[in-house]
């Protein structure tokens, strides 16, 4: 599909889209990672503070290494932060710190998108290795029968695109309720909040990009199968 012209004017809208807002990202983590917080809190003292005051301290907080590598484990109940984040005391490290504990505060509250998206993370992981083998093995072996491979392989992406489709609720409401519990807590003041959404939103446009990326790859897969079919 590299070879086919009409692959990258699918493929490329979407490149550009995920490299802008990665750079985005970049910059506004960048940026807000040199900014002291007025609380002086680390991102893990923040994150801690969150969780004890929803009454979740048995949920630990693991330093992990790695840039931007901070998680939360639902099936461990854990949440992980990158050793920047860990210890940083900058509006960006308690941001993204806050963040991943309103994730935890979603799996407290059962909240649905995250239900379904922990339901359907096996058989995402499946379906991401799963379609380009049989779009590969449609290619070699199954001559006419190749537009159907095709639409095999594109209704497992599929999955894919709908598990990340499922993540955008996800991580927005998440940093919602980052910004609301640093608030009410009085981690962060009113301007610093400000600052400290200009690091969220930049990380969400992350998530969206990859949303349209997905897209556009099943759009040029079907057209693939239309064309095949002629």
């Amino acid at each position: 599909m590299f070879y086919d012209t009409t692959y990258w004017l699918y493929a490329l809208p979407g490149a550009i889209l995920g490299l802008w807002a990665q750079m985005k990202l970049s910059a506004a983590y960048g940026k807000y990672s040199r900014v002291g917080i007025a609380s002086g809190r680390s991102g893990a003292e923040a994150a801690r503070e969150i969780l004890d005051h929803a009454g979740l301290d048995d949920v630990p907080v693991h330093e992990v290494g790695g840039h931007l590598t901070d998680y939360y484990d639902p099936g461990k109940r854990a949440l992980c932060l990158s050793s920047e984040n860990f210890h940083g005391r900058s509006l960006a490290a308690v941001g993204v710190a806050a963040h991943e504990a309103g994730h935890a505060l979603q799996h407290q509250a059962a909240y649905a998108p995250l239900s379904l998206r922990m339901a359907i993370v096996p058989v995402t992981r499946f379906a991401s290795i799963a379609w380009i083998g049989i779009l590969i093995a449609g290619a070699l072996f199954a001559g006419p029968l190749f537009p159907k491979f095709i639409l095999l392989a594109v209704a497992i992406f599929s999955i894919t695109a709908f598990f990340q489709l499922v993540t955008l609720p996800v991580e927005f409401d998440a940093s919602r309720r980052a910004k609301e519990q640093l608030l009410r807590l009085g981690l962060v003041q009113s301007l610093e909040s400000e600052h400290v959404s200009k690091v969220l939103s930049a990380a969400a446009l992350t998530y969206v990009a990859a949303l349209v990326g997905s897209i556009l790859e099943l759009l040029y897969f079907l057209s693939l199968a239309q064309r095949s079919r002629n």
